[in-house]
């Protein structure tokens, strides 16, 4: 890794090095907070946990191969070199700063309440066809995770895309100031982290934070059809793109839509490099705005309209994230049970109205929505009605509103306190020919309930 010597890390984070009879002008290989994923000449960072202090695995870090630790106490270890920090966090944070510093390729920092990681999805599979590209794994998109991502920049690289994900004010200000984006994309603005953020005029606020800490040149890609991202008209040292649906104004906009069921859309995209129609084989219109800011940046980024047709029409999903599980029975599970908020959950409900047959929707709790938490429930329960989804199971206490708010329609509703009390009656429920859609927030652990249904039905 490029310039990362003890000697140099100790300076990036301002720690004091502690050789133990180490060489200063080792340079690691790689940075782990997990002492599990240590290889040779790693350093390994001790995170203290809200149950766990990483510090406890110091030495297995050195018995995997870890070249140097950080280390927020003295004389933690003689085995090998540490770094002497106040908060290894902190220091995370200034290491991967350094290191961006000194790395050339574009950086890509992918923002927004809603669609992030299926906006980075299709960013790098537009930009594979040209680059070698580096994108965020997992959730990997916090103060812990995207500094990570970053410093698993290789010199194969050529362009990264990188997740940022915040929950309150400031949080995006830490994030820029590491990552110094030379491209901003912003999905949209929702009702999100409102518990901190107050309302959307909150979220706009926090999430444009970035625009203090941009690259040099750099560019700013905005969904031209969120009411509040269309009210960034200009960001200092930034010129701003607008992509999105049906609008002649925008950059690049995507008209013609078609959706083909629950298999995918086909639409046409109008650049100023002339138009090209594309099949996204995702199913929902979402994914067609996802499309249109991926084929601005790949525009700026010198990729024709062949390739950025080839990376659209290329795109897969991943678990959790609106990922369609064949199962026997012609059954059809809907993955999406990573996380939610009241603008993915009636996405998704509208992906689910496509189906063929029966639809069934399993639906839990959203967190983080502050006051109006009551009220942003029940409209996803209406949205359930408008939808006319055929089988409603809310679940936690919340998602009662779920449940009386799809009262108004002909759905069969139930409601339950628990997944646990929910499965057996959902089991006996479904049926041949059903799909069934999973989601809620991360903290309802419906990834469960996902579990149980492929097991039965696989």
């Amino acid at each position: 890794m490029k310039n990362l010597t003890l000697k140099n890390i100790a300076k990036a984070v301002k720690g004091t090095l502690c050789l133990n009879g180490g060489n200063e002008d080792t340079e690691i290989q790689g940075v782990v907070t997990d002492n599990r994923q240590v290889q040779k000449d790693y350093l390994f960072i001790p995170i203290k946990g809200a149950k766990v202090d990483g510090h406890r695995f110091i030495e297995a870090a050195f018995e995997a191969g870890a070249a140097v630790v950080f280390s927020e106490q003295e004389d933690v270890t003689k085995t090998g070199p540490y770094i002497l920090v106040d908060s290894s966090e902190q220091a995370l944070k200034d290491l991967a700063a350094f290191y961006r510093s000194n790395l050339t390729i574009p950086i890509i920092g992918v923002i927004g309440s809603v669609g992030k990681t299926s906006t980075k999805e299709m960013l790098a599979a537009v930009l594979s066809t040209k680059y070698k590209v580096l994108k965020t794994e997992g959730n990997f998109n916090n103060e812990i995770g995207m500094p990570l991502t970053l410093l698993k920049i290789r010199d194969e690289h050529e362009v990264a895309v990188v997740e940022m994900g915040i929950s309150d004010f400031d949080e995006m200000h830490r994030l820029g100031s590491v990552a110094v984006p030379n491209i901003v994309v912003m999905t949209n603005i929702k009702e999100c982290h409102l518990e901190n953020l107050g309302d959307r005029d909150g979220v706009l606020k926090a999430k444009t934070e970035v625009f203090e800490h941009l690259a040099k040149d750099a560019a700013v890609v905005l969904n031209g059809n969120d009411d509040k991202l269309i009210t960034v008209k200009s960001v200092e040292g930034a010129k701003v793109y607008y992509a999105g649906l049906l609008d002649a104004s925008f950059s690049v906009y995507a008209f013609d839509i078609k959706g083909e069921g629950m298999v995918s859309e086909q639409a046409t995209f109008h650049t100023e490099c002339g138009e090209f129609c594309a099949r996204i084989p995702l199913p929902g219109e979402h994914h067609v705005s996802n499309a249109a800011l991926a084929t601005q940046v790949g525009l700026l980024l010198g990729l024709n309209l062949e390739e950025i047709k080839a990376g659209i029409e290329g795109v897969e999903t991943i678990a959790g994230r609106n990922n369609f599980l064949k199962l026997k029975d012609e059954i059809t599970v809907i993955d999406d049970c990573y996380n939610a908020n009241p603008a993915s959950m009636k996405a998704s409900l509208s992906v689910l109205s496509q189906c063929e047959g029966r639809s069934i929707a399993v639906l839990g709790d959203m967190g983080e929505l502050g006051s109006d938490e009551k009220s942003l429930h029940f409209g996803v329960g209406r949205a359930v009605a408008e939808n006319q989804i055929s089988v409603l199971f809310a679940v936690g206490e919340l998602s009662k509103e779920i449940f009386e708010g799809a009262q108004q329609g002909e759905t069969q509703t139930h409601w339950f306190a628990t997944k646990e009390e929910m499965l057996p009656v959902l089991k006996e429920t479904i049926k041949k020919g059903d799909t069934i859609l999973v989601k809620a927030s991360h903290f309802m652990e419906f990834p469960k309930v996902v579990e149980e249904l492929t097991s039965l039905f696989s």
